[in-house]
């Protein structure tokens, strides 16, 4: 009876530590992107933000998705349009604008 109490915790310690593994995955913000780049976090965050939303200068517009670490620039902001086109904001260190870019629908369907 002991052993068969021994076996039930064992699979019980064992599936909980699978539950708890795909749970890190998913709030540790497993994107599908390259393995280096993360979101943009805290003050950082805010500052992306206003200086990608200022640079696009459109009524609706909402930051949908950043990147520290792009191969592009320093940080990276997606910006989606009212209309669902979206841009990607290229910006540097300091936050200032050294690009953009429309993002191809076509691409996405690879």
């Amino acid at each position: 009876m002991e052993r068969r109490r021994m076996y039930i915790a064992g699979a019980a310690l064992a599936g909980a530590l699978v539950v708890g593994g795909a749970g890190y995955a998913v709030a540790g913000g497993v994107s599908g992107g390259d393995d280096d780049e993360a979101p943009i976090t805290g003050d950082a965050l805010a500052e992306a933000s206003a200086a990608a939303l200022a640079h696009v200068d459109q009524d609706g517009a909402r930051v949908t998705e950043t990147e520290t670490g792009d191969e592009e620039s320093y940080y990276e902001v997606e910006v989606t349009l009212a209309n669902g086109d979206q841009i990607d904001v290229q910006l540097d260190g300091d936050f200032r604008v050294v690009g953009d870019e429309a993002d191809d629908p076509a691409e996405d369907d690879d």
